[in-house]
C-alpha cells in the first residue's frame, strides 16, 4: 500500500465522521457594550478577544454566525463629560465610536456590525418593549425623594453626591458608601452634602419614577437560571438574590438626561441600563436591514437560532435577571446562554495607572503585535469566571516559545529548502501518513474545546502537536539529507511533510491568530478551511516564505508601560465637573501629602489589637455598590464577619484565601446588611485606589501585629 493511498483511507474515515456530526446552525453572538465616555483598555479586550475567537471558530465550521456589538451611549456621565468638553453628547459619542472601532480593528475583532445605542432602531425597540411591559401590567409608578442640584436643575445620581459619612464622619465620601468605615447609606443621609457637578448644596425634591415589576418574573427566572443557560458559578450566585427577594427596578430618570424619553411621559427618560442590552437587538436589526437577513428568525419566541451573550462578571445581575425578564415580558425569546468571564490583572495585581499597567488598547497597538495578546489570552481562557493575570514576563516567554519557537519554526525550517532546492513545489507523497493522520484526528477534540470555550485546553493540545512536528523534523534532519544527492527525494518529502503539519496547526490557530493565518494562506497559496484542511497539499506550489512573527521585544514592553504612565496623567480644567474628576484622579498623590496625625503614646497604640486574619469567604453585598462581606479566620477557631468598602478595588473572588490585618477589638457595629465585627486595614484614598494590607508569608491567622 502506498503512502498516499494509506492516508486517503484514513482521511476518508475522518472526513465522513466529521460531516456526519456537523449541521449548519444559526448563531448570534454579542459582547457587552463598552461605555462611550472612555477608551478601550486591556481589561475590556479580554471579552472581545474571547468572543471573537468563538465567533470565528463557528464561522470556520460553516455555521451562519453573526457577531454584533455597539457603544453604550446614554446616561448622566456622558451628558456631563460632553458639557465639560464643550461639545454635544452626540458629537462626543460619535468621536468615541470612531476611536473604539479603530481599536477593535487593530486587534482583529471581526464584528459583523458595530453600532450605537443612540440609534433610531434602539429607540424603537426600547419603546416597543416598554409599551408591551406596560400593557402587561409590569410597569408601576411611585413617588420617591432624591437630592436635586438647584444650580444645574438636575437630580443627582449617587455617584454625583459627595459629603461627610453619616456613620463615622469621614470627609469627602461618596453619596452611597464610606470608604473609611465601609458603611452604606442613602444620599439623603450624607452630612454636608454637595453636588459633584456644580459644588452646590443639593436639596430634597420629590419625583414620580417608573418601576419594572421584576418580582413578577421570579419563578420564570428561577427556572431559567437553573436551565443550563448560565455557568454554575453564576447560577449559584443569583440564588442569593432570589433568597432575599427580587426588588422592583427603577427604570426612569428625570430630565436633564441624555437618552430616550419614555413614551407618554414627558421629561422622563429610560435609565441607561434599560436600553443598553436592547442595543443587541438594535445592532442586529441594523445589520439585518443592510444584508437582508431575517431578524425575526433569531428573536421570535419559537426561533431555532442560538443567541449567546459574552459579558464580564460585574454585570451578571443585569444580564441574568433584568434582561431575560424584559425579553420574556415583551414577547421575545431569551438567550440560549450568557457566558461571564473574570477580570484582568497585570503582574498579579489590579491594573494601575501609577505602575503603567492600566494599558489602553491604542497604547498597546503603538508598541506590540496585537496577536501576541490574542494568543496569550487564549492560552489562559477557560469556561470559568476566574480572573486572568497578564504576567508580562510570562506573556513574552509564552509567545516567544510557542508561536515563534514552535509553530513558525516548523515552517521556517522547511520552507527555504522547498523554495531553493525543489522549485517551490511540495512533494507528491506524504512521508508519514500516520503522523499526519494523528494531527488531523485531533481536530474533533480541539473543536470541542473551542466550542466549550476551553481555549486554554485547545492551545495546550495544539502546542503538543507542534512539539511532535519539531521532533519529527529534528529526527529527519533535512539539512543533512539535502547534502546527499541520493537522498534528495527523501529531503523533499520530509520538508513537504513539515509544511503540511504546519498547515494543520495554523488551521487550528486561525480563530486565535487571524492575521498570521492570512499571511500563512499567502505563503501556502491555499485557504485554511475546515472542510479541506484534512487533505494534504501534494505536488502543490507555495510562495517564498516570509517571517510570520517576530519575538516579543522586552524594550517595547517596557516602552508600553512607560507610555501608559504618561498617557494617564490627570487633566486640568476650570469647569466644575472636570475639577471633581481631577480631584478623584489625584487622590493618590494627595494622600502622600496628608499630614501626620497628632502624636500618641505607646500606651494608646497598645489599646489597638491588630491581628493577622485569613479571608475564608468574600461576597458582594446586595444593594451596596462598595461593600464586600468578609468572613475572617482570626485563629483559635474564631471567625469574624466584617463589611469592607473595597468592592471598587477588589472582586470578591480575588480576596478569598488571602491574609490581611484587622482591628480585632473594635466595637461591633450593626449595619443595614448585618453585624460588622472589626475592620480590615487598607491604604489609599479610596474607591478603586485602595490596597488591603497583607503580611509576609509565614504569618498565620490570629498572630498579633505589634
Amino acid at each position: 500500500m502506498t503512502a498516499s493511498v494509506s492516508f486517503s483511507e484514513i482521511f476518508s474515515v475522518i472526513y465522513a465522521k466529521e460531516h456526519r456530526l456537523m449541521s449548519t446552525r444559526k448563531i448570534l453572538v454579542t459582547s457587552a457594550l463598552p461605555y462611550a465616555n472612555g477608551p478601550i483598555h486591556l481589561g475590556h479586550l479580554l471579552e472581545y478577544i474571547q468572543t471573537d475567537i468563538w465567533a470565528r471558530f463557528q464561522k470556520a465550521r460553516g455555521h451562519q454566525c453573526y457577531y454584533v456589538c455597539a457603544d453604550d451611549a446614554h446616561g448622566t456621565p456622558i451628558m456631563l463629560k460632553a458639557q465639560e468638553q464643550g461639545i454635544t453628547p452626540e458629537q462626543m459619542i460619535a468621536k468615541t465610536n470612531v476611536e473604539h472601532q479603530a481599536d477593535f480593528a487593530g486587534f482583529a475583532i471581526g464584528f459583523d456590525n458595530y453600532y450605537s445605542t443612540h440609534s433610531e432602531e434602539n429607540r424603537q425597540f426600547a419603546s416597543q418593549i416598554y409599551n408591551k411591559l406596560n400593557d402587561g401590567g409590569y410597569i408601576k409608578r411611585k413617588t420617591i425623594s432624591q437630592l436635586f442640584d438647584p444650580e444645574k436643575q438636575m437630580f443627582l445620581p449617587d455617584r454625583f453626591v459627595k459629603g461627610d459619612c453619616p456613620k463615622c464622619g469621614a470627609l469627602d465620601q461618596n453619596g452611597d458608601s464610606c470608604d473609611v468605615c465601609g458603611a452604606t447609606y442613602s444620599p439623603t443621609e450624607v452630612k454636608n452634602a454637595r453636588s459633584v457637578v456644580s459644588g452646590a448644596t443639593p436639596v430634597l425634591k420629590d419625583s414620580e419614577h417608573y418601576f419594572f415589576d421584576l418580582p413578577a418574573f421570579g419563578q420564570m427566572l428561577q427556572d431559567w437560571t437553573r436551565s443550563g443557560s448560565l455557568q454554575d458559578e453564576m447560577a449559584n450566585k443569583l440564588q442569593e438574590w432570589f433568597k432575599d427577594g427580587l426588588q422592583m427596578w427603577d427604570i426612569s430618570r428625570d430630565a436633564p438626561y441624555f437618552g430616550f424619553e419614555i413614551p407618554g411621559a414627558p421629561g422622563k427618560f429610560f435609565y441607561v441600563w434599560l436600553d443598553a442590552p436592547i442595543g443587541y437587538l438594535a445592532s442586529f436589526k441594523n445589520f439585518c436591514d443592510k444584508t437582508g437577513i431575517n431578524f425575526d428568525e433569531f428573536w421570535r419566541l419559537d426561533s431555532d437560532a442560538e443567541v449567546y451573550h459574552f459579558i464580564g462578571k460585574d454585570i451578571i445581575y443585569f444580564h441574568s435577571l433584568f434582561w431575560p425578564a424584559m425579553l420574556h415580558g415583551a414577547g421575545f425569546r431569551k438567550p440560549n446562554a450568557i457566558y461571564a468571564h473574570g477580570f484582568v490583572t497585570v503582574n498579579g495585581a489590579k491594573m494601575s495607572k501609577s505602575r503603567g499597567t492600566f494599558i489602553k488598547a491604542r497604547t498597546y497597538l503603538d508598541h506590540l503585535n496585537p496577536e501576541y495578546l490574542r494568543y496569550y489570552f487564549a492560552s489562559k481562557l477557560t469556561s470559568g469566571i476566574t480572573d486572568l493575570d497578564l504576567n508580562l514576563d510570562d506573556f513574552s516567554q509564552k509567545v516567544n516559545a510557542d508561536l515563534v519557537g514552535k509553530v513558525v519554526n516548523i515552517a521556517s525550517r522547511c520552507a527555504s529548502f522547498i523554495t531553493k532546492r525543489f522549485d517551490g513545489k511540495l512533494s507528491a507523497a506524504v512521508a508519514e501518513p500516520a503522523l499526519l493522520a494523528e494531527f488531523v484526528a485531533m481536530g474533533d477534540s480541539i473543536a470541542d474545546s473551542f466550542e466549550k470555550r476551553e481555549f486554554a485546553r485547545a492551545i495546550r493540545d495544539i502546542m503538543a502537536l507542534a512539539d511532535k512536528a519539531n521532533q519529527y523534523i529534528d529526527a529527519k534532519a533535512p539539512w543533512v539529507l539535502v547534502k546527499d544527492e541520493s537522498k534528495q527525494q527523501e529531503a523533499h518529502d520530509v520538508c513537504s511533510m513539515g509544511i503540511n503539519l504546519f498547515r494543520v496547526l495554523m488551521h487550528y490557530l486561525k480563530p486565535v491568530l487571524p492575521l498570521m493565518a492570512s499571511e500563512t494562506e499567502a505563503f501556502l497559496n491555499s485557504t485554511l478551511c475546515w472542510n479541506t484542511y484534512q487533505q494534504p497539499l501534494l505536488n502543490h506550489a507555495v510562495n517564498p516564505f516570509k517571517a510570520l512573527m517576530q519575538r516579543v521585544d522586552p524594550l517595547k514592553v517596557q516602552a508600553m508601560l512607560e507610555a501608559s504612565k504618561d498617557n494617564l496623567q490627570p487633566q486640568t480644567s476650570t469647569k466644575p465637573v472636570a475639577e471633581q474628576a481631577a480631584k478623584t484622579d489625584t487622590k493618590a498623590a494627595a494622600s502622600a501629602r496628608e499630614p501626620i496625625s497628632e502624636t500618641i503614646s505607646i500606651d494608646d497604640f497598645a489599646k489597638i489589637d491588630l491581628r493577622v486574619a485569613k479571608i475564608i469567604k468574600a461576597d458582594a453585598v446586595e444593594g451596596a455598590d462598595k461593600l464586600v462581606q468578609l468572613q475572617l479566620d482570626i485563629g483559635g477557631g474564631e471567625v469574624r464577619q466584617v463589611f469592607a468598602g473595597i468592592k471598587a478595588a477588589y472582586a470578591p473572588e480575588q480576596l478569598e484565601g488571602r491574609l490581611t490585618v484587622m482591628v480585632a477589638n473594635l466595637a461591633p457595629r450593626k449595619m443595614r446588611f448585618g453585624l460588622s465585627e472589626g475592620m480590615v486595614l487598607a491604604a489609599g484614598p479610596g474607591g478603586s485606589d485602595i490596597f488591603i494590607l497583607s503580611p509576609d508569608d509565614g504569618a498565620t491567622p490570629g498572630m498579633r501585629v505589634k
